[in-house]
Order: structure tokens, then sequence, then C-alpha cells
């Protein structure tokens, strides 16, 4: 597989980071201890470099209808400056990926999904468009990927740093972004002013902030982020404290929690799913027929959150018992480092999805003991 190196790596390097590859990508792990980071992010705030994600922009006088079509939720809903969560499906309404898109005009949208599925998100993009009705939609599909940084600050004191580096004067288009919506907003760093798109989104369960930046910024903000910082305010934290965050918001992972071969009703994100907007959408049929069939729900089975009753963890693939007979399987586990005690999602057969529903997770042979529990585990004080 190519290595390819964000325009941060650099930095990286400097700050000591021990390297992943993670969808092609050579990323942070970790720069000193993963548990000291995750912890910096629930206490003050952890700076992230998310580069390895995908950037397309969606335009023209169709974006919208064609957003509707490409993917499961209804995007021309939103408002302009708003934020969506939504999936885009395969005809068989296998997840191809789940992304974020931002609604930043009338017919100007950009779509950002993840790493190791941006290539493959934007062909599909380019294709659907060109062949979604007669003649194709009224559309560009540009894949913006390659020149494009994605910075992220999350924790308390998120706003309280960026606010540093914005105009006292535009103060307000920080503290009053709310979540899940993105506004471009002047940022002082390297001696001049650059307008740079911020979105109150993030992938930790904290209050925060991701910043789109060109490649040839991305260093100049980082280090002025760092600069503007006091001693201990602000962590740079790697991929390793990211998945422990998310995992403690119930948050779910590609390639963990969702793939091709599941479905969003069994994901637990059947409100996504807009079957109701007007219209064809891609995997619509097959979506309907799954939810009627009662996917997540009367038949299959349904990912759960799992509350470890003792000390050790159960990890992605290990089977889930009841009465010594496997009904499930975990797809993320790990100790959770906030609350102290092993934490797992896991895909489990739905009669035994109730809250409170005692079942073992197989540790190597020995059955551990854990308790169905509601998503999230973790949930910020506001």
């Amino acid at each position: 597989m190519t290595e390819n190196y964000t325009a941060l790596y650099e930095e990286h390097k400097k700050l000591g980071a021990s390297f992943t590859d993670f969808g092609g990508w050579q990323m942070p792990l970790k720069y000193s201890s993963e548990l000291a980071e995750h912890h910096a992010v629930r206490a003050s705030a952890g700076l992230y470099d998310l580069s390895h994600m995908g950037e397309v922009w969606v335009t023209g006088p169709d974006a919208a209808a064609f957003l509707d079509y490409a993917l499961v939720g209804k995007i021309s809903a939103m408002a302009i400056g708003k934020a969506k969560y939504s999936l885009i499906c395969n005809a068989d309404g296998g997840i191809i990926d789940d992304l974020i898109t931002y609604r930043r005009g009338e017919e100007k949208f950009l779509v950002v999904p993840n790493a190791g599925n941006a290539k493959v998100v934007a062909a599909a993009l380019a294709e659907r468009a060109a062949s979604g009705k007669d003649g194709g939609f009224d559309v560009t599909v540009q894949d913006a990927s390659a020149d494009t940084s994605l910075i992220a600050v999350q924790g308390p004191k998120a706003q309280e740093i960026l606010l540093r580096l914005v105009p006292a004067a535009q103060h307000d288009l920080v503290t009053g972004l709310k979540y899940y919506a993105a506004v471009d907003v002047p940022f002082m760093f390297g001696g001049t002013s650059h307008e740079l798109l911020l979105a109150r989104t993030g992938y930790t369960g904290e209050d925060g902030f991701e910043i789109f930046v060109a490649n040839d910024s991305a260093a100049a903000l980082w280090q002025a982020l760092v600069a503007i910082a006091e001693d201990g305010e602000l962590t740079p934290a790697g991929l390793a404290s990211r998945d422990s965050l998310r995992l403690e918001a119930g948050m779910p992972l590609y390639g963990n929690e969702l793939s091709l071969d599941g479905d969003p009703f069994a994901a637990g994100l059947g409100p996504v799913v807009a079957l109701s907007k007007e219209g064809d959408f891609v995997g619509k049929a097959a979506l309907g027929a799954k939810k009627e069939s009662g996917a997540g729900s009367t038949t299959g089975r349904k990912l759960v959150g799992l509350k470890g009753l003792g000390r050790r963890a159960g990890r992605g693939h290990y089977p889930v018992l009841k009465d010594g007979n496997v009904v499930g399987e975990v797809t993320s586990g790990q100790p959770s480092p906030t609350l102290g005690y092993p934490v797992a999602m896991a895909y489990v057969d739905v009669e035994f999805t109730e809250p409170g529903t005692a079942l073992d997770i197989d540790l190597r042979g020995k059955a551990e003991p854990f308790e169905v529990v509601a998503l999230p585990f973790y949930k910020r004080v506001k």
C-alpha cells in the first residue's frame, strides 16, 4: 500500500510521535502516553491532525437534489451554514461510508468522508452525478482532499484557545457557532489573516472544532495553536486517544461498527435514512425492505453497548455469549480511561439487546461478565 503523508508530518516528527498506518496514511498514533492524551481532551483540550480525511466539493444548480439521490439523508432540507451526518450506501443497502456534509451555499456543499474511503466516495459521487437521472445532474464534483488539511481542537477549553487567534470583532462567529454548523472565520497566524472554514464538529464526545486549511498553511496554524496555548492547556494527541474517546462517546468507526456487509438499522442509524423523502436514492428499495423485515429491531443483530463487570476488556471480533452460546461479536472494546471499567460495542442477537441483559465476552476461552447498557457510555456535562 502506498504511504501518504499529511502536510503536518514533520510537525509530528518534531514532537516525537509514534506513527501508524491508517487508510494508507502515516498518522500519529500517540506522542507520549495515549492515556494522558485521552484525559487531556476530557479535562482541557487536545490537538489533532485529521488531514487524512477526504474533502469533496459538490456544486451546481442540482447540488441539493443530487445529494438527496446520492446519500440516504435529506440533504436538501439543510440550512446554509449547517452540517448533517449521513451515509452513502450501495444499491444493496450496504454502507460505503459514513460522512458529514456541510452546506456552504444554496448550490455549494462540502462532503467529508473517512480517510480509507475518500477516493471510493469521491468516485461514487462522480459516477452518480453522471448517471443519476436523465442526462445526469447539473453538478460538479471536485475532490479537494489532496490540497486540504484538517486540524481539530477538542475539549472543554477548545473555544477559549481558538478565540486567541481570532480578532475580537469576530469572536461572536466562534462563540455563536452551534453544534453541527460551520462558518468562515478570520484566523491570525504567521503574521497574516487567513479566512478558514471552522466547524463545530468532532469525534470525541467533547465540545470542539475542526478547521479546514490549505496544505501550505497547515503547519503555520498548527504551530500558532501550540504557541498560543498555556502550559498543559492543549495537548497534541494521536489516533489511539481519538479511538478511546469516540468509543466512550458511542460513535461508530467505519470498518468496525459500519461496513458494506452491515446496514443502518442494525447499527442504530435508522433515523439517518430518510425513506420518506421524495424521489429515489441509491439503496432506497433495499433499505426499505430491510426496515420492513425488522432488521435491527425484531430480526438479526443490533449494535449495543456492553459494560464490563470485571477488569478484563473485550476486543474486536471476540465472541459474545449467552449461557455459553455465541449470540454476537464485539466490534470495538477496551478499558475506559474516563469511566474506569471495560466498555465495548458489539452486534448482538436482537432478543438479548435490552439494557440490563447479562452477557459474557469470550476472552480467549474464558467467559468475562458484561451487561448491556444504553449508548453512549460517556456524555459530557454541558
